[in-house]
């Protein structure tokens, strides 16, 4: 059993299908300038109302756990040009959704209507990109189980969870494109990247 109090409990509870926690996730600051040198648990996310995208992850994952679903997170890994994206993972009727917490108009939820991962992981693929146009998702991570992985104790931690971080990158990831391919890709348009540029928060 986790340490959550009773009204995160209550919070928790609530978010008892993927739209919820979607929704939920929605309803917080995106924290842009702290993404590179905080990595929040659950608690710390929920007492303070702000998250980035792996913070959304975590938070995602501890309400499924909480509401009996298994606390699954994707790793979308890009070129060194670009960041890293986590979501956390679902199933519905034996297809692949995903809750996804972003500033940006893109990188967003998926509805559950992907048949394997990798289907899910690839339609994120044409969104990845720079201002420059160019296409930099590399690869992603097997659904990565963080509770099997690291306990519980990371949901209600007031320490930085660089660790659950950096073992998620150090997890199998599969390659999505060979060298030909890449290099033959073509960049995004400019009216892809200026939709690109739509944030929710300035």
């Amino acid at each position: 059993m986790t340490a959550f109090s009773t009204s995160e409990l209550r919070v928790l509870r609530r978010l008892d299908s993927p739209r919820r926690v979607q929704d939920f996730l929605e309803t917080l600051r995106y924290s842009k300038d702290r993404g590179n040198d905080m990595l929040r648990s659950p608690r710390r996310v929920l007492r303070e109302r702000s998250a980035h995208c792996i913070e959304g992850a975590l938070l995602a994952a501890a309400a499924f756990r909480t509401n009996g679903a298994r606390p699954l997170l994707l790793d979308l890994r890009s070129d060194d040009d670009d960041l890293d994206h986590v979501v956390a993972l679902f199933r519905r009727h034996g297809c692949w959704g995903a809750v996804s917490k972003t500033n940006h108009a893109v990188l967003r939820y998926r509805e559950p209507v992907y048949r394997t991962v990798r289907e899910l992981a690839l339609s994120y693929f044409h969104e990845y990109f720079l201002d420059d146009g160019r296409k930099t998702m590399k690869d992603f991570s097997d659904p990565y189980d963080v509770v099997r992985r690291h306990g519980t104790s990371w949901m209600t931690s007031e320490d930085d969870l660089w660790d659950i971080a950096e073992a998620l990158d150090a997890s199998r990831h599969r390659t999505i494109l060979g060298v030909r391919q890449r290099r033959e890709l073509r960049p995004a348009d400019p009216v892809e990247i200026r939709a690109g540029k739509l944030v929710v928060f300035t």
